[in-house]
């Protein structure tokens, strides 16, 4: 599994308040949850929360101490729920070597955009030629020999569809669509999924979890851990291992 950041969101250079002065940029003297370096500066996406707050009240002064810091202004937006300064900014990941299992559930998160490899025009066999282990099952057990084997028939069972309907005629797309039937849900799939950050929160408190499928258990790690770098502040309260009961 690998999960990359391609995409982020990023302020603008003339960003102004309604005093014609720059919102400022900041480094957060007080920054110690989970860990995080207190001499970082304020990323984009915490700042572009804070702005958001602060432009509905106009309250670019910072006139209460306790929120005057982006580290504790963010703390408090998500201690009272007010959410929706998250979704300003967004994350687009590109995920690799994950299950169509796995899509499945991700895609039940129905604020995520999504752009999938099609399984009608790539051909499986040459770009995905072993199958996705779920994590319960050690790459060298007797079980992953039978999830291979299993899937290395599903392929062959694969290329035998694609040869014979491509005799009859069909075109590859059409042969791999009616094919891909046979493929199992070890079949891996990359994809490129776009979520703000208020959804991104959504995912981590569902899938980052010990009750959750371990392969998107951890996909939603790997996301955090992103996460942790581009908006501390909007996932300070996340906790670095899964949530429980």
């Amino acid at each position: 599994m690998k999960v990359t950041v391609v995409a982020s969101t990023r302020i603008s250079e003339d960003r102004w308040d309604d005093q014609g002065s720059a919102f400022p940029v900041q480094t957060s003297p007080e920054f110690d949850v989970l860990g995080d370096d207190p001499s970082r500066p304020v990323t984009d996406a915490d700042e572009l929360a804070e702005f958001a707050g602060r432009a509905c009240y106009k309250s670019w002064s910072k006139p209460n101490p306790a929120t005057a810091a982006n580290s504790d202004y963010m703390r408090h937006i998500l201690r009272q729920g007010h959410f929706s300064v998250l979704e300003h900014a967004s994350v687009t990941f590109y995920v690799e070597g994950v299950s169509r299992a796995l899509l499945l559930e991700l895609e039940r998160h129905r604020f995520l955009s999504f752009s999938v490899e099609s399984q009608r025009y790539v051909d499986t066999e040459k770009h995905h030629p072993e199958p996705v282990l779920p994590p319960a099952i050690a790459a060298g057990s007797s079980a992953a020999g039978l999830v291979r084997d299993a899937y290395a028939f599903a392929l062959n069972d694969y290329r035998i569809l694609v040869q014979h309907l491509g005799g009859q005629g069909l075109k590859r797309k059409e042969a791999r669509e009616a094919a891909r039937a046979v493929l199992p849900n070890a079949t891996p799939v990359d994809f490129l999924v776009t979520g703000n950050l208020r959804a991104w929160r959504d995912v981590l408190g569902k899938r980052w979890h010990e009750a959750a499928d371990a392969e998107i258990r951890e996909l939603a790690g790997l996301i955090l851990g992103h996460l942790r770098a581009l908006a501390p502040g909007a996932v300070q309260d996340v906790p670095r291992t899964p949530f429980a009961y």
